[in-house]
């Protein structure tokens, strides 16, 4: 149990692995900015102007 141990938190460490025992961290900063950044409203599709036929 120690650095060359591939289950143990060190030995991933060491070999720079991830696992049960190391997870990765997830990017807080993408996470928070989305939640407060204000929703858009969808905007309304726009109708197309009709041509006189003659």
């Amino acid at each position: 149990m120690g650095r060359g141990d591939k289950k143990s938190r060190k030995g991933k460490i060491a070999m720079g692995s991830y696992g049960v025992s190391r997870p990765r961290k997830k990017a807080a900063t993408a996470t928070t900015a989305k939640k407060e950044a204000p929703a858009k409203k969808a905007a309304a599709p726009k109708k197309a102007a009709k041509k006189a036929a003659k």
